[in-house]
């Protein structure tokens, strides 16, 4: 079984706790689903978020949608002027049978823009 990362990221409307919340729990779910994994198939998850998102750590949000027992952590984007604001990331470390091609990145709402070159 290899390791492999897989990136993500969604967009929120607002610096709002509930917001927050449910977008990195969609997050981790689609991340999780559309590669066929489950919470133990994940080594650990960094998290991030742009400067301008203060409302809660996005790791206590991925704990409460169900990361219980994964290692993850929580840091602050560069703040890069003119970047996309009120921006998640994920980047998974897992163990799966897929090739790395095979590998589905998974990018939400607005933050779909970040990555267009990939199917959505």
């Amino acid at each position: 079984m290899a390791m492999r990362a897989i990136r993500g990221a969604t967009q929120v409307d607002a610096d709002e706790r509930d917001q927050l919340l449910s977008a990195t729990a969609e997050l981790v779910r689609e991340v999780l689903d559309r590669n066929g994994l489950t919470s133990d198939d994940l080594i650990s998850v960094v998290l991030t978020q742009t400067p301008d998102l203060v409302s809660e750590f996005p790791a206590y949000a991925a704990r409460m949608a169900g990361l219980s027992d994964v290692p993850l952590l929580s840091a602050t984007e560069i703040a890069v002027p003119g970047a996309m604001p009120r921006v998640i990331r994920l980047l998974a470390h897992v163990e799966t049978d897929l090739p790395r091609a095979s590998i589905k990145h998974v990018y939400l709402r607005g933050a779909a823009g970040l990555r267009t070159d990939l199917p959505h």
